[in-house]
């Protein structure tokens, strides 16, 4: 039977944000469960999902990971926020990629608001991975990223703004018929952000790049750009036989909770349930 530490860690804490102006956002805090005099709490992690298939996913908020929120507070003893981007889930608003920056955004005050936090870190997946790369190059507060299947650009050559935007209204991440009001300037949001330029800046800090080797939705070559890019301070993993959804490689979590093993230090390797000196 599970103690209840453990099944409070695995609920989470429901809370709702957005920037001043912006779409009301979902999210889910989970805390360490164990004792603050063993360093629990110190750090901060937000978990930042992709694009999906569905925006309204019967597992929102984050289509399942929550999940893997719950695992990385009980196993790395940091407070993880894990939400919704606007549009997806049961987030307000209307998906764009200018909007997702500033929901990452206001994720990253929200964590930072929590009384212990000290130090953020970020863990995206797909196009969550290239969000939390930019940030973390726009923000040298942020620890350090750990990005899964990362994209390197978002220009013409690879996205065509029109089908993104068919897709998003497939998905239900676009529900306003009006929106965008301006496809001239949505697209050029898509082009004007620069992952690999924003890369470079996340040296000193640690940044972990995991890409599948048979990923058939962002090429493997992306990561290794990335990986270039920070070449000081960049892990680059490649999984072998693994394709775009390296959430769900086994192989994948166990490189990021090594990862957080080593950044965090032995504090943040205490198990759930335990207690300080």
């Amino acid at each position: 039977m599970r103690s209840e530490t453990s099944q409070a860690v695995e609920a989470g804490e429901e809370v709702h944000f957005g920037e001043a102006g912006g779409p009301a956002l979902m999210g889910l805090l989970f805390r360490p469960g164990f004792s603050a005099a063993t360093g629990a709490g110190r750090h901060g992690v937000v978990l930042v999902h992709g694009f999906p298939q569905s925006g309204r996913a019967p597992a929102a908020p984050s289509f399942g990971f929550a999940h893997l929120a719950a695992r990385l507070a009980a196993e790395t003893g940091a407070v993880v926020l894990t939400f919704d981007f606007r549009g997806t889930g049961v987030s307000e608003g209307d998906f764009s990629l200018s909007g997702w920056q500033a929901d990452l955004g206001a994720a990253m005050r929200t964590l930072r608001a929590c009384p212990s936090v000290e130090r953020i870190w970020l863990v995206g997946f797909a196009a969550g991975a290239t969000l939390s790369i930019c940030a973390a190059g726009e923000d040298k507060t942020v620890a350090g990223v750990a990005a899964f299947a990362p994209q390197a650009e978002f220009t013409e050559r690879v996205v065509d703004p029109r089908r993104l935007v068919a897709q998003a209204r497939a998905a239900g991440l676009i529900r306003d018929p009006s929106f965008p009001p301006d496809a001239g300037a949505w697209a050029r949001e898509l082009r004007a952000l620069r992952p690999s330029a924003l890369a470079a800046k996340v040296p000193p800090r640690p940044l972990l790049i995991v890409h599948g080797a048979n990923d058939d939705v962002v090429p493997l070559a992306d990561a290794r750009e990335l990986a270039e890019a920070a070449h000081a301070s960049a892990e680059l993993r490649v999984l072998p036989g693994a394709g775009h959804m390296v959430m769900h490689d086994p192989r994948a979590i166990a490189l990021l909770l090594g990862w957080f093993d080593r950044h965090l230090g032995a504090s943040a390797a205490v198990p759930a349930g335990a207690t300080g000196p």
